[in-house]
């Protein structure tokens, strides 16, 4: 093989802090809101617009931009061999509606900056070093989340995915079909290559390195997580003249349900995360008995076992509770919990040492595309902390220092696949 380079790159290469920052924030106008938070859904004018400046500050650096069937990005730093499976590293670009500055975003501006900052050094590593946005990772607009590394990893077909509606009706296929249409020279990569490595740097979305004054998290795995869409129906009468006891009323069915749920299953152990995160009534009016309730459940526990079993729970209280109406449970997520590579969370802890960063080990409780990757290659993932612990709102903060800290993690540790040496 040829030399990446006619010398290493030197150990003391550091990301470009004020770039990654001003980065951060400007990305941070595209579906900006009132409150300072982010609203930009998957597949959206607002996505569309981050595609733009991602994809100019890609080509500005002389890297190269791609897509593929799923919409997920690729920029891709060129190796020598364009052949061998190359390594990735990065997030997503999508929020939720009342969504924050750095969820997601930031494991993308940080792999584009490591490659930024190769780029400058004149770096040509070994084989392709790709920056990659995921589409639809968090799953508001269209369920379920994570389609874009789903379909990668073929965990869900492509038709699947485009098959997906939003609740305006809108498929996958016409908001994906409108994404390409606005890039119509982006070269287009197949859907799933192989792959020798995955890294995603990401804000904790929790309060544990904040509290231990830690600012490197080396990510251990990602707990299991299964959603539930669950449809109760019912059946429409008058408020005013149908008597109590001939009512099938889905709204107190589901009242049932959730009673049941939160205390059999809410309160299984300490570790346990169950939430009703969405409920839709119709008819929805004020006189009126409803007729049918719908209601999406995520349910998430790090041990396996434990999350099987209060599926199946959930399933039974289901059945239980409903009557007399009719309750119908649709699986719409069965995502065990995974670990990360052991070499590479040896490499983050060590990355971190070296630059003086203190650091823990941490177990992710929220999911990430990152847990599809580790089933195909050495995937691990890096943390900073976020203020609060707070995430998924206007007011999720990360400090610039933190925000540094973890894209010069993430250097240290491509650095070996960009210079020749070990893991390329």
């Amino acid at each position: 093989m040829a030399q990446a380079m006619s010398q290493r790159t030197p150990a003391a290469c550091r990301v470009d802090a004020d770039r990654l920052w001003q980065r951060l924030m400007a990305l941070a106008r595209c579906g900006a809101t009132a409150g300072g938070g982010v609203d930009r859904q998957a597949l959206s004018a607002e996505e569309i617009e981050s595609w733009h400046l991602m994809i100019g500050w890609a080509r500005a650096a002389g890297l190269e931009p791609a897509t593929d069937p799923a919409g997920n990005l690729f920029i891709a730093l060129p190796g020598l061999d364009r052949e061998v499976p190359p390594v990735l590293a990065g997030s997503h670009l999508d929020s939720q509606p009342g969504g924050g500055r750095f969820d997601g975003v930031y494991g993308v501006l940080a792999a584009l900056e490591v490659l930024t900052v190769l780029a400058e050094q004149g770096v040509r590593p070994p084989r392709d070093i790709v920056c990659v946005a995921w589409m639809n990772e968090e799953g508001s607009r269209f369920a379920p989340g994570m389609m874009g590394s789903e379909a990668f990893a073929g965990v869900r077909t492509l038709e699947a995915v485009r098959a997906a509606r939003d609740a305006d009706g809108v498929s996958v296929a016409q908001a994906l079909d409108a994404l390409h249409a606005a890039f119509p020279s982006l070269r287009r990569r197949p859907l799933g290559f192989p792959l020798k490595a995955y890294l995603e740097a990401h804000i904790e979305q929790g309060p544990v390195l904040e509290a231990e004054g830690r600012v490197i998290g080396v990510v251990t795995g990602i707990q299991g997580k299964k959603t539930f869409d669950i449809v109760i129906d019912g059946e429409r009468g008058h408020a005013g003249t149908l008597a109590m006891a001939g009512r099938r009323d889905a709204l107190a069915a589901f009242a049932r349900i959730a009673a049941a749920c939160y205390s059999e299953i809410g309160g299984h152990d300490d570790a346990v995360k169950f939430t009703i995160g969405r409920l839709q009534v119709e008819p929805n009016a004020p006189s009126v008995v409803p007729e049918r309730v719908t209601l999406r459940i995520d349910l998430r526990h790090p041990d396996n076992d434990v999350l099987d079993l209060l599926g199946q729970r959930l399933d039974a209280l289901c059945g239980m509770h409903a009557a007399p109406c009719k309750a119908t449970a649709t699986r719409l997520v069965d995502a065990p919990s995974n670990a990360f590579d052991p070499a590479l969370q040896a490499a983050i802890a060590a990355a971190a040492e070296q630059l003086g960063e203190p650091h823990m080990p941490i177990l992710s409780a929220a999911g990430h595309d990152a847990r599809h990757m580790a089933a195909l290659c050495p995937s691990a993932m890096i943390f900073i902390p976020c203020r609060g612990g707070v995430s998924h709102a206007e007011h999720e903060w990360a400090e610039p220092a933190h925000v540094a800290a973890g894209a010069d993690v993430l250097l240290r540790v491509l650095l070996p696949y960009a210079d020749g040496g070990e893991g390329a």
